[in-house]
Order: structure tokens, then C-alpha cells, then sequence
């Protein structure tokens, strides 16, 4: 049986906007997971950060998205397999809500292993990143931190070893996915192609001979325009429509 959602803090969980500023150093973190030595010692990690704290648990998918919806964390931490609604489900579900992308929630999702049967499926949903749960300390806190920021809470490498290994297959693009890229700039695209490709934000700037600023106003302008809720997201896009 799952847990009852458990709210902690003051003020962090009201409402409109997201509190406190990750810019500023402060990030809410959502933690939803069905087993509750699992919650705990992920919130006791988090909690002993300076810049990270534990706003609220859930214990299955329906839990994890009324309690987003209420308490907008900068990151939640998604088990992909919980009872009655699991984290796939629960991704999509704050994805038709309007909750997670560009200045909203960032969700990375938590599996046991590296390579599991549902990361396309969580990928194409806006996942930010995946941890493992037995990820190091240094990786957990990592992740947060990344995902806060708006980037991709994976490694180039393991971005390109994910993709290669669930979508391999490539297959014609649709309409809808086609009509994603008619409002890009020509820069744009190519920023687009180099996400797919699994560079990192300072070596796209390095390929383009621009600086990291520019990079990051491209990939903002074409995260919005594309309608991607995550760098992962845009890379998953990339493979399916560019050549």
C-alpha cells in the first residue's frame, strides 16, 4: 500500500510559481517512490545539501502528480515502476497538465537498471534524465543539480549510448513531427542536430565557434519552439527527423 503524500517545509509548496529560485541557489526536490526506505534515504540525502530540499513524497504515479501540481518543485524524482500508477504514466500525465518543461518541473526518472524496457517511452514524455538507484551520492545530487538548471541530467555519453540502444531503428517521421522544426532558424537546426548527437552545451559552442551564452539562447529558443519539455526530449526529436 502506498504512503500517504507528506508535505515538508513552509511556504515552498504554495502555489504559483517555483520557489525558491534554483538561480539563487535554493531547489525544491519532489521525491515519488513506493517503497519507503527508498523515499528516505533519498530525502536524507538531499536534505543534507546547502541548495537542495525535500518539499514532499509520494508513494505511486496519481500521488506524484497532485502533489507537483500543488507543491511545483524545481526537480521530482519519478520511480518508473510504482503500483497503481506508475511513472510513465504519472510523466504523461504532468506533460498534458502543462507541468513540466522550460521554467516548470523537472523530472528524472529513477529505474534499478541502466538500460530499462520504458526510457524511449519516458524519453519522448519530457524526461529530463534517468538516475539509477544506486547511483553515488556525487550522482544523485548531480542530477538534481543539472535537472534544476534545465539540462539534461545525463552524461553526452550515456545520452548517446540511450538513444543508439532504444531507438536504433529509425522510421519515416510523421507530419506533426516534421511541422515541430518549420519555426526553427537554419542555427537553430543545427543546434537541434548537435543535441541529437549528444554534444554538451560547451561543445556545441566549440564546434560553432560561438560562445556558451549563444548555445544556451538556441537551445532555449529551440526547446520552446519545438515544444520539447527536455534536452533528451529534443535529442529523441532530432533522431527521428534529421537526416
Amino acid at each position: 500500500m502506498s504512503e500517504r503524500t507528506t508535505e515538508f517545509g513552509s511556504g515552498s509548496g504554495s502555489g504559483s510559481g517555483f520557489a525558491p529560485d534554483p538561480a539563487a541557489g535554493g531547489i525544491s526536490v519532489l521525491v515519488a517512490d513506493d517503497e519507503p526506505i527508498i523515499r528516505a534515504g533519498l530525502g536524507a540525502i538531499l536534505d543534507s545539501q546547502a541548495d537542495i530540499t525535500v518539499v514532499g513524497t509520494a508513494g505511486d504515479g496519481e500521488e506524484a502528480v497532485e502533489a507537483c501540481a500543488r507543491l511545483r518543485p524545481h526537480v521530482l524524482l519519478l520511480d518508473i515502476r510504482m503500483p497503481r500508477r506508475n511513472g510513465l504514466w504519472a510523466l504523461a500525465e504532468l506533460g498534458r497538465r502543462g507541468l513540466l518543461g522550460p521554467g516548470r518541473s523537472q523530472a528524472l526518472m529513477l529505474t534499478t537498471f541502466d538500460l530499462d524496457e520504458y526510457v524511449d517511452d519516458a524519453l519522448a514524455d519530457g524526461a529530463a534524465g534517468f538516475l539509477l538507484k544506486n547511483s553515488s551520492y556525487e550522482e544523485l545530487t548531480g542530477a538534481v543539480r543539472a535537472a534544476a538548471a534545465g539540462h539534461s541530467a545525463l552524461s553526452p555519453a550515456v545520452t548517446r549510448r540511450i538513444i543508439e540502444g532504444h531507438l536504433s531503428t529509425r522510421r519515416r517521421p510523421n507530419e506533426r513531427e516534421l511541422a515541430r522544426l518549420n519555426d526553427l532558424t537554419e542555427r537553430e537546426r543545427g543546434v537541434l542536430r548537435l543535441v541529437g548527437d549528444g554534444l554538451s552545451n560547451a561543445e556545441i559552442a566549440d564546434r560553432l565557434v560561438v560562445s556558451l551564452h549563444t548555445v544556451k539562447t538556441h537551445v532555449s529558443r529551440m526547446l520552446a519552439k519545438t515544444g520539447c519539455q527536455s534536452r533528451a526530449q529534443a535529442a529523441v526529436l532530432a533522431r527521428d527527423t534529421l537526416a
